[in-house]
């Protein structure tokens, strides 16, 4: 016979592994409603999601479920060799820095941490932009910013974007490349929320404006780089100069495409 209290702290001990057990399949389950599953294909294009740390995918699901406009830009081609537009991928405050002082377009932008750097564009749009996953064909990025504008009020915002890459050859055998963006935009301002349904058209059109400025210049900024490379490396030697990394990569980035284009004619006008 098993005496009174050995059986109270038997019937005790088992109380609390079924609230052990019970707290942990709680948890397991609030874990697992926890986690956000992104879709894998927009306007046609398949992205690798499932490779997003899961912090990062929650944080672009509650966008890309939750937007306010969503639009496509592309695809539209830049005349830069793989490699290259790759490497002014992960250079913004160098692209934006060439684009300025060659007087195609008035970005800036500033190195905030590994992937992630605040722009502007000059026009009233600004932010922060986070790159959250990349491989040869694809690019995910998360923004954060606001924009004032001539008929837009103040307003702020989050975005993702979702990048694909295409190496091509141009008319004349150049290498090149084609980009096609599709983006989720979500505003953050709740006055706006009521008459986003009139906004929103808007709202759409200035977003995939940004976005084709961005790439058409670039393209602008790559045929300067082929056809005037002594300009731009004047430009970016000019005082204040580059940081001396950013000028050694740039003189092997146009002896590069100096080699390439040895055969291509000089078309386009100086702007």
């Amino acid at each position: 016979m098993i005496p009174g209290w050995v059986r109270t702290r038997m019937a005790s001990s088992l109380a609390l592994l079924v609230v052990m057990g019970l707290s942990t399949i709680f948890y397991l389950g609030l874990a697992q409603s926890e986690t956000c599953s992104l879709p894998s294909e927009y306007r046609g294009m398949t992205f690798p999601v499932e490779k997003i740390d899961p912090d990062w995918a929650c944080r672009l699901h509650a966008i890309v479920d939750n937007y306010t406009t969503v639009g496509e830009v592309g695809p539209i081609r830049t005349g830069l060799p793989e490699s290259l537009y790759h490497q002014l991928l992960d250079r913004p405050p160098l692209a934006a820095g060439l684009i300025n002082r060659l007087d195609l377009a008035l970005y800036k932008s500033e190195a905030r941490g590994p992937g992630r750097f605040w722009g502007h564009d000059g026009e009233g749009t600004g932010g922060i932009v986070q790159l959250v996953y990349q491989d040869r064909h694809s690019r995910i990025y998360y923004l954060e910013g606001s924009h004032d504008g001539r008929f837009l009020p103040h307003i702020t915002g989050k975005a993702v974007v979702f990048l694909r890459m295409s190496p091509v050859k141009d008319t004349d055998g150049m290498e090149a490349m084609d980009s096609t963006m599709v983006s989720y935009t979500r505003l953050d301002n709740r006055i706006l929320s009521g008459v986003v349904s009139l906004l929103r058209p808007l709202i759409g059109g200035t977003v995939t404006r940004k976005l084709s400025k961005g790439v058409k210049t670039v393209n602008q900024l790559s045929l300067l780089m082929r056809q005037h490379p002594d300009r731009v490396l004047f430009e970016a030697m000019d005082p204040p100069a580059f940081p001396e990394d950013e000028v050694v990569f740039l003189k092997q980035a146009l002896k590069s495409l100096s080699h390439a284009g040895d055969m291509i004619p000089t078309r386009a006008p100086l702007p």
